[in-house]
This record gives C-alpha cells, sequence and structure tokens, in this order.
C-alpha cells in the first residue's frame, strides 16, 4: 500500500509539473502515458478530482480531456468516439452515465487499454405501415381490417405501454400486428419476418403481454345471451332446422399443445395426440357466446359440461323455457336437447334430421375459426406452451372472432399448407353417452308437439 500510495504521488507531482510547463512534447507524452497507465491499473482515471481545470474538460457527447498543444504532436485523431494516437487514447463518455463498477462517471476518462466502447444501437427492421397495405392483404394477414385493428391497438394501449418510455421500446402496434399474425398463422417463423425482427423470446414476452391485456376484456367480449334477446336467438335457431327455443349449441373441440413433462396421458385425445379440450356454445350467426378452455384432451364432453358455468346459467333461464342443441356426447336434460339414439318412428327421425340441420352450426364454427387462426388447428402444429398459456390463447382467438364477426370482417379463403382450402365445417368424432338417466321427457315433448 506503501509503494502504490508513493507511485500516485509521485504520478501526480509529475503531471502538475507538466502542467506548468516543465519538459518538451515528448516528455509529456512520455509523462502522460506513464500516468494514465498507472492509475489504469488502480482502476480509472477521475480528471476533475485529479487536478485537471474545469476549463480542461469538455463533458458532453463525446467528452474527451484536453491536453494543449504542448502535450501532442497532433497525431491524435478521434476514431469512434475515441482518441487516438501516440500520445493517449481517451473514450468520450455521456454525463452521468454509470461505469462497470456501479459508480457515477460523469467527467470520468479512462486511460489507454481501459477506453470505454459503446456498443452500436440495435438495428430494427422498418416497422409495418397499414396504410401502404391493400386492405384485402391486411385481412389475410392478420384476420382483421384495418380499422378493426386500430381499434384493437387504441383499446389495449395503456396495457402495452412501456412503463418507463424508451426509444428501443416495441410499439403498441407492432406488438398487437406480431401477436395477431402468430394467431392466424401458427408459425413463429413467418412471424419473425414481418413483426421488425423481434427474437423468439421477445416474441414470448410480447405474446404474454397482449394476452394478458385481451384477458381484460373477455367478459365483455365472449357473451350468453341477455333475456331481452332470446327471442331473436331462438327465432334464428328456428331458421335453422325448425327446433322451437334453442339459445344455444354446444360441442367440444380439440386444440394440440406440447404437453407437460409427465403429464402426456392426461393430455393424450382419442385421436392420439396431445390437445386441451375446449367447449364452446355459439349463436346461429357463429357468435360464440360461452368457451372453456381449462381441460385436458382425455376429459370427456359431458365432463367439461358439468364442471363449467353452463349449468348454472341455464337453471337461471329456466322459466324462459329455453335449451341448448348437443349432440349424443352429452347427456339429454329438460335444458340440452340430444339426439334420439335409436329412432323407432317417423316422428324421431324427422326430429333427428332436425336436430342435425340444427346443430351442425356448432361444427361451421369450429370450422371458421380454426380456419381463421390457424394456430388452432392441427394443421398448424402443436402450441408450445404452457397449458395455461395455450387456454389464454384459445380464449383470445374466440374473442378476436367475435370482433371479426361484429364489424362484419370477410373471412376470405387462402391456401392451406397442401393446397387445398381448410374446410368450413370441423368433423366431430362422437363420445356417446348412455341413455341411462337421461331426462328425455322435455324432448319427447319437443318431438310430440312439433315432429308428429
Amino acid at each position: 500500500m506503501v509503494l502504490v500510495g508513493a507511485g500516485l504521488v509521485v504520478a501526480e507531482v509529475l503531471f502538475g509539473l507538466l502542467r506548468d510547463g516543465g519538459g518538451g512534447s515528448g516528455d509529456a507524452k512520455r509523462l502522460i502515458l506513464m500516468r494514465n497507465n498507472f492509475l489504469g491499473a488502480m482502476g480509472r482515471v477521475g480528471a476533475v478530482g485529479m487536478g485537471v481545470e474545469e476549463e480542461d474538460v469538455v463533458v458532453g457527447e463525446s467528452s474527451v480531456l484536453s491536453l494543449g498543444a504542448d502535450a501532442c504532436d497532433g497525431g491524435c485523431r478521434e476514431v469512434d468516439g475515441c482518441w487516438v494516437g501516440g500520445c493517449l487514447r481517451l473514450c468520450g463518455l455521456e454525463e452521468g452515465v454509470t461505469d462497470t463498477l456501479g459508480e457515477d462517471t460523469g467527467d470520468v476518462h479512462r486511460p489507454l487499454g481501459l477506453a470505454r466502447r459503446w456498443r452500436n444501437p440495435p438495428v430494427y427492421r422498418p416497422l409495418v405501415d397499414l396504410s401502404t397495405m391493400e386492405e384485402r392483404h391486411v385481412i389475410l394477414t392478420y384476420r382483421l381490417d384495418r380499422a378493426t385493428i386500430q381499434e384493437l391497438c387504441a383499446q389495449l394501449e395503456p396495457d402495452l405501454m412501456s412503463p418507463i418510455r424508451q426509444p428501443t421500446g416495441i410499439p403498441p402496434l407492432v406488438q398487437v400486428l406480431s401477436v395477431l399474425h402468430f394467431l392466424a398463422r401458427g408459425s413463429f417463423q413467418t412471424t419473425v419476418a414481418i413483426s421488425s425482427g423481434m427474437s423468439q423470446p421477445m416474441f414470448s414476452k410480447v405474446l404474454s403481454r397482449v394476452l394478458s391485456a385481451l384477458m381484460k376484456y373477455m367478459r365483455s367480449s365472449i357473451v350468453f345471451p341477455e333475456v331481452g334477446d332470446l327471442a331473436t336467438v331462438k327465432g334464428d335457431f328456428y331458421a335453422l332446422g325448425h327446433i322451437p327455443n334453442i339459445i344455444g349449441a354446444i360441442d367440444g373441440t380439440h386444440v394440440a399443445l406440447v404437453p407437460p413433462i409427465g403429464s402426456e396421458q392426461v393430455y393424450r385425445n382419442r385421436k392420439s395426440y396431445n390437445s386441451m379440450k375446449v367447449q364452446v356454445v355459439c349463436l346461429a350467426d357463429q357468435y360464440i357466446s360461452h368457451v372453456n378452455a381449462k381441460f385436458p384432451g382425455s376429459v370427456h364432453d359431458a365432463y367439461i359440461m358439468r364442471n363449467s358455468s353452463i349449468p348454472y346459467v341455464m337453471e337461471q333461464l329456466q322459466r324462459h323455457r329455453v335449451w341448448l342443441i348437443g349432440d349424443s356426447d352429452y347427456p339429454n336434460l329438460w335444458w340440452l336437447l340430444t339426439p334420439v339414439r335409436n329412432p323407432r318412428t317417423r316422428a324421431e327421425e324427422h326430429y333427428n334430421e332436425a336436430h342435425g340441420r340444427t346443430r351442425r352450426i356448432i361444427e361451421r364454427t369450429f370450422g371458421l375459426l380454426k380456419a381463421r387462426f390457424k394456430c388452432l388447428h392441427i394443421t398448424g402444429g402443436s402450441l408450445m406452451y404452457s397449458p395455461k398459456k395455450v387456454c389464454h390463447i384459445i380464449v383470445a382467438c374466440c374473442m378476436l372472432h367475435n370482433l371479426a364477426l361484429r364489424r362484419q370482417v370477410p373471412f376470405l379463403q387462402e391456401d392451406g399448407p397442401d393446397g387445398g382450402v381448410v374446410a368450413a365445417v370441423e368433423p366431430v368424432e362422437s363420445e356417446e353417452e348412455e341413455d341411462d338417466g337421461d331426462d328425455t321427457d322435455n324432448r319427447d315433448t319437443v318431438i310430440q308437439q312439433y315432429f308428429q
């Protein structure tokens, strides 16, 4: 410590003599290098603290130590914000920047060999400009039209803005567009090409942020019919198959995912792939009025229905004498009409035909939903996210599906991966329930009154 302290004193004395005019230019350069290299080994050099006058220090965008004419033979030059030459090499620092030691480095200059080099600023691809895109291309790429996207972005913007405004932050519009493109295509590689060159970890964060923002509006986007709307809803369903008092069609579908390690059997469905089982209730215009996406693929439709909010909702509407319509996967209940499994009369056959025409709307809804958002379709591959995040993706797609219907955004057909067009109707494999214990009185009454 004594030697180090003595060396520091000697270096400062020599530098002080130099400043007072001692020595020629060659001696000046050698003394400056000796002083700076010695102090560099100590960690850093504080220009103001080491006796440099205030007028000798330039603070700002390119702060450098001014040595005067005697200290430099003119061979120094500025390269990349650093002064390089025979006498010294000092890097310009911005005022108030924190160095690697965690200390304030305003007015601080590093000696030869320890010069700080600022990394190059990040380079971003040009941002997508919706105003320059054709409307058809916007809908094919994002599944929503330009006006709807702008409205959605304005709604989500408060939740997507960074708490600290940074010049390199991702604008809310870019976040929304990248997520819409991912949901529409189901492929991360194509999303990267259009989302300003985001890395996969960054896109995963953006996806979580946008999904969280969307979930705040779930209850206002997926709504069961109000009592005042029941008459209109029943009329729309009656036009499909001439079965009265229907206010919704219920069914389940699968969305493929990569299951958590050790839980493969829980998520493996009867079609031999891993999935989430999604229960949906839709209206006659394919509007989704209910979605439940929290059960794994091995769970039966009837179990999901019993453990969802649907029984409670229908109990509240009991006095209005309204029904849902479902396939033979479900038990026949006083509020749920299913087909007759083995029809014996002509009336039962007529009822089954009308039932099939009415219930087919849920299959068309699944087909449209998965054609519009290919991330839900098996051809888009398995979603490589946690079950909770997959649930949010499914619900978000249902919300955006409703938004597209409400804004009357047309669904534009395009070629699928195999060169064909995605089917508009998704066939659903039956998981038939036994008739034992079913409440068939309601169904029998409907058959007698309307199909005799």
